[in-house]
């Protein structure tokens, strides 16, 4: 207990970052808000005329930026590969992962095939996008599918780093408990160490569902020219030669905003509980 006549003490450079960190949040946020109900007329040079409120609060930019973007045809096919890509990641993913992570350790092979797996993460995605753009659309994978694939690849160095990792917190007491038993190695994974994987298993699908769901360079080089649009690439309608028409921009940003902010909401809980579960561990 504090003694009497002590008052306790306030880490002012604690605060100040703090009010910084929060400044950069909310700031960005006010501003996509304001100028997503503002009308073109509202929008001035100074900077008085972009941060004051709209006099009128219309969603006549929100019905307008969806029938621009086609919303419902480009979000289903946003869900579609979000989905999709998160469920391949963690089942591929977390297996490819396990089996690199338990040998990598006494196997010169298996460390070989992890460390270049993992050294993916640093070659950048303009070196592979004019060659992919031509062999997806030589081998028919122009489309939603193939998009698909590549995400699985492309996440893949990050992914199997995490499980690989996460792995260490597991002891081999539990896989030689299930052997003793009459388990096989496979019964036994999916059995044992997929669910007690359940934490890292949130923190792929979040960060996998941000990356996808965020993306615009991979659907703009695969499906140029569809009609299979993603929701960021549909966005892409606001910018033109002359300018941006930023209010149905920024109206369609808050639209696409909301699935995901959805999903991040729901697996926060697991990811703490998981954190919290591994801790008692």
């Amino acid at each position: 207990m504090m003694k009497e006549g002590m008052t306790k003490k306030t880490n002012w450079t604690a605060m100040v970052v703090l009010i910084l960190g929060l400044s950069a949040i909310v700031f960005p946020l006010y501003m996509t808000l304001v100028i997503a109900f503002k009308q073109p007329s509202e929008m001035t040079n100074s900077v008085s005329g972009i941060l004051s409120l709209p006099k009128t609060w219309s969603l006549d930019n929100f019905r307008e930026a969806m029938r621009v973007t086609d919303f419902w045809n480009s979000l289903k096919n946003s869900l579609l590969i979000t989905i999709s890509t998160v469920v391949l990641s963690i089942a591929v993913h977390s297996l490819m992962g396990y089996a690199l992570g338990r040998n990598k350790s006494h196997s010169k092979f298996y460390s070989f095939v992890y460390l270049f797996i993992v050294s993916g993460m640093f070659v950048p995605f303009a070196i592979l996008m004019m060659p992919l753009a031509k062999q997806t659309a030589e081998m028919g994978l122009a489309n939603w599918f193939g998009v698909i694939l590549l995400y699985v690849v492309f996440y893949m160095p990050m992914n199997i780093l995490l499980y690989s990792g996460y792995l260490v917190n597991i002891p081999m007491a539990l896989e030689e408990a299930a052997k003793v038993d009459g388990a096989s190695t496979w019964r036994t994974y999916w059995k044992i160490i997929f669910p007690i994987m359940r934490p890292m298993h949130a923190t792929v699908a979040v960060l996998t569902a941000l990356a996808v769901w965020n993306d615009v360079m991979t659907p703009l080089v695969i499906l140029a020219g569809s009609d299979q649009n993603t929701l960021p690439l549909a966005q892409l309608n606001f910018q033109t030669q002359f300018g941006t028409n930023y209010n149905l921009a920024f109206a369609s940003y808050l639209l696409s905003l909301i699935p995901i902010l959805i999903f991040y909401v729901i697996c926060q809980k697991q990811i703490l509980n998981g954190v919290v579960n591994g801790a008692v561990k």
